[in-house]
Parts: C-alpha cells; structure tokens; sequence
C-alpha cells in the first residue's frame, strides 16, 4: 500500500512552535492509490472507543524526505512532534506510543518525556528503542540518522491546507495499522468543520478579524494553514495584503491594526505570551477598536491553535461562537 504526499507544506514562526503550534478545504485529497492486501478488522464502530487494526504491511509512505516504508505493525513509537502525538491516540494508536515529546500535553495519557521537539537528539531518541518516529522538522539530519540504525521516520510540518492536514492524519493511520480509524476521523472532522462554517451569521461575511500570534502583531494570512481554516468562516482577515513577500505570516504595524479596526481580536498568545483581553485594551491607542469595546476579543488556547490535530473543530467552534456573540450583540 503506498500514501502520497500533497506537498507545500509552509513553516510556522518560530513563536507559533513555541506555543506547541480560507474556506477550510471542503474537498477531502484522496491519499491512497493502491488498497492494502488484507481488509482491516473492525472491532467496533468508532476510532474514539475502538481500534480497527490493518493488516496492509508492508506500507510505503511517501513523505516530502522521500518515501519511508513500515515492515511490520509499529508497537514502539516515538513522537517529537506534539500534533503527530494527538493524531496517533485519535486515530487509535495510542497503546502503540511509548515516548513523546516534552511539549505533547495532550492528551494527558500521553507518555511524556524530556525529548525536545526544538532540538531533538538522536542518541535520546534511539534510546528510546523505537520502531517508528514521528517528527514535525528534521533538524541535524534526525531521519538519517535514524534510518542509519534501521529506524523508520515520517515528518510531518506545518500543512499549507486543511487537505495537507488531512492526508498526514491518513499517513498516521496507514503507517500505525488504523487505515479504517483514519478514515472515520477525518469523516467525523470534516463533518463538525461543516456544522461549524454552516452556524456562522448571516453578517459574517461583513465582519473583520485580526489573529494575533504574539503581541509584536505578527499575524497570519489566508495563505497559512490557519488562514485558510478560517476562512471558512468567510469574515475579511485584516492581515491578508499586508504579506508583500508572501511568507504568510506578516508583522503588522500597531497603527495598521487600529486603523484596520477588527471587528474580532483572536489571540493565539496567551499562554505563551501572557495576552488577554485586559493586555489588549492596555496597549496604546486599542481602547477604543470596535473588538475592544464590544468584548469580542477570544483568548484561545495556545496549543490548539497553533498545532493541526483534531481538536481544530474545537478551535472553529469558539471562533463560530464568538461570531455569534457580536452578531447578536450588534444586530
């Protein structure tokens, strides 16, 4: 069985990793060209209580290193990558993982280590005794090294879109033994990301919205994966035009913003940066932006804002809610 690899993944920030990290694709990629050889066996009816194990292996996954192939069923695997460590246990992988990084908090069953994700060290990895690897970059040649002492691993960075996203939770699925868990995740997801850009108001597509990912006012464009998530919600990101190199994620002036005036403040910054709607009102010339004085500044949770798991749903549904908040509060 070989998954393919939807490339253009673009790299996040480095404040954005730190805290781990349009209309949303509605079209999910296809990622599997060949079927596994053996029907998977369905022990239950959903990926959140029951694992469907796969037969398929050997499996080849074709990753942006190249293509990286799985002999047998993994049983040791180690994840330096906190949005890796959240798509193994929803896709039912989780008695599967024996190490993870030290900033993969979720979930809490999560076997926590002192393995960096910021500068992983191939000796501490290997001493973990894995059979598979999960990584969200590959600093000093990781993976080399790794195949070296015959370790299998998989990068998964930043996606540049929802199908991005969605094709590496296949991957997770493919190279674990839970095609059939995968499957069902990503149809679940895909579905509550509908319901969510289905509830926005009928004047979402008059609202505005600055995303803030630390408070020196870099932001994110409709060309980011974040960016391209909420625009299903179809408000106007105030950031878009503001990237004249195109990286995506602009510095914008204190003077743009206030200027710009957003009907909704998103901060992706709060837990790393210490940034509320208080912090917000504070700065200089902010007291008087229409998101300040209608209280409609959203404090998200830093990590799952910035990461590209599951738990995006729940970050849509708190935008959608706050949306709802001002629209009903303004109408």
């Amino acid at each position: 069985m070989r998954i393919a690899h939807i490339a253009g993944a673009c790299a996040l920030v480095l404040v954005v990793a730190a805290c781990s990290s349009g209309a949303g694709s509605s079209d999910m990629e296809s990622s599997t060209s060949t079927q596994p050889t053996d029907a998977p066996t369905t022990t239950g009816s959903s990926p959140s209580s029951t694992t469907m194990l796969d037969t398929g292996f050997p499996v080849t996954i074709d990753t942006a290193q190249g293509p990286v192939t799985i002999v047998e069923r993994p049983e040791r695997i180690v994840s330096i990558s906190p949005t890796s460590t959240e798509v193994l246990y929803a896709v039912g992988a989780g008695d599967q993982v024996v190490a993870v990084d030290s900033l993969s908090n979720y979930p809490e069953s999560a076997p926590v280590t002192d393995l960096s994700a910021f500068t992983p060290s191939l000796e501490a990895i290997v001493a973990q005794d894995p059979d598979l690897v999960f990584l969200s970059y590959d600093p000093a040649d990781i993976v080399a090294g790794l195949s070296a002492v015959g370790i299998p691993a998989i990068v998964h960075g930043t996606p540049a879109g929802l199908g991005d996203a969605f094709t590496q939770w296949e991957q997770v699925g493919a190279a674990t033994g839970h095609v059939a868990d995968a499957a069902l995740l990503l149809a679940q997801v895909q579905g509550d990301l509908d319901a969510a850009f289905g509830s926005v108001p009928d004047s979402a597509a008059e609202l505005t919205y600055y995303y803030e990912l630390e408070p020196t006012l870099y932001s994110a464009t409709a060309t980011t994966f974040i960016g391209e998530l909420l625009a299903g919600t179809t408000m106007t990101n105030i950031a878009d035009g503001q990237d004249p190199d195109g990286y995506g994620y602009p510095q914008l002036s204190a003077e743009y913003v206030v200027d710009a005036d957003p009907d909704l403040i998103l901060l992706a910054d709060t837990m790393c940066c210490g940034q509320s709607a208080a912090t917000v009102a504070e700065r200089p010339g902010w007291a008087t932006l229409t998101a300040v004085s209608a209280g409609s500044i959203l404090e998200l949770d830093d990590d799952v804002a910035s990461r590209w798991g599951p738990r995006i749903v729940e970050l849509v549904e708190d935008v959608v809610a706050a949306m709802r908040t001002f629209d009903a509060a303004n109408a």
